[in-house]
């Protein structure tokens, strides 16, 4: 049932707000064109999506509520931070192979201690794809006075290159500066929930500071999409895409 309420409303925003470049929603893969051939983009659920460009699988924080059934092993694996629904041990298991390459920040390392370690601020060549660890992490909101969800320094958001084109993942987040000085990013993932990272309104102010061309509403779990949408009303150049992740 609430899975039909989603689908509704995704169809009803994009006809209501269609005048300001928010693309139609489908069901399975988008495709990037970009100067090295397409890059196929699936969102699987919540925070996890799959990316493939040039025969290479790219799995971004496989989590083993999402359905994986016929999908490809990764080639890649990105993960963003500790928390279970985005650190799924069964997952990566699931999902690598013995070529597989595992990225994530140290505090994941301690757990899947295959990973190879991305700090804050560095970048790593895996298949001839140029990967960015971007921080991540909450300014004020913690579970209680003096606590943060994710403290800086601790989870990592990416930033691919993929055959010319910057493709951005944000993890859990608020509107940071780091974020905020972004350049040249063509497709952004924008997480938006609470109380564990920013409401749609704030996503949206982040999205207008550094103006992707394409952005996806992701890992919005309990969030009223609509208010994403409106509050990005008037803003040209920056496509919408409202999918189901749920």
């Amino acid at each position: 049932m609430k899975n039909a309420r989603l689908k509704t409303l995704i169809v009803i925003l994009a006809i209501t707000w269609g005048s300001m470049s928010t693309s139609r929603p489908q069901e399975g893969v988008d495709v990037l064109p970009t100067d090295e051939g397409e890059v196929k983009i699936r969102p699987i659920t919540h925070g996890s999506l799959m990316l493939e460009f040039r025969g290479k699988i790219i799995h971004v924080d496989p989590w083993s509520r999402g359905n994986y059934a016929g999908l490809p092993k990764a080639d890649i694996i990105l993960i963003t931070d500790i928390h279970p629904d985005h650190m799924d041990r069964a997952m990566v298991d699931q999902l690598k192979k013995e070529t597989t390459v595992i990225l994530a920040p140290a505090a994941v390392a301690e757990t899947i201690r295959e990973a190879q370690i991305i700090r804050n601020g560095e970048r790593k060549t895996v298949e001839g794809i140029t990967i960015e660890a971007v921080p991540m992490y909450n300014l004020v909101r913690g579970p209680s006075p003096g606590q943060l969800y994710h403290t800086k320094g601790r989870g990592n958001g990416y930033v691919l290159t993929l055959g010319g084109r910057r493709v951005y993942i944000s993890g859990d987040t608020e509107c940071v500066p780091e974020i905020k000085a972004l350049k040249g990013i063509d497709v952004a993932f924008i997480c938006m929930n609470l109380p564990f990272t920013m409401p749609p309104e704030e996503a949206a102010e982040c999205v207008k500071a550094f103006r992707p061309k394409i952005v996806y509403p992701y890992h919005y779990r309990n969030s009223d999409l609509s208010r994403f949408v409106d509050a990005l009303k008037g803003e040209s150049g920056i496509e919408i895409r409202l999918r189901n992740w749920y």
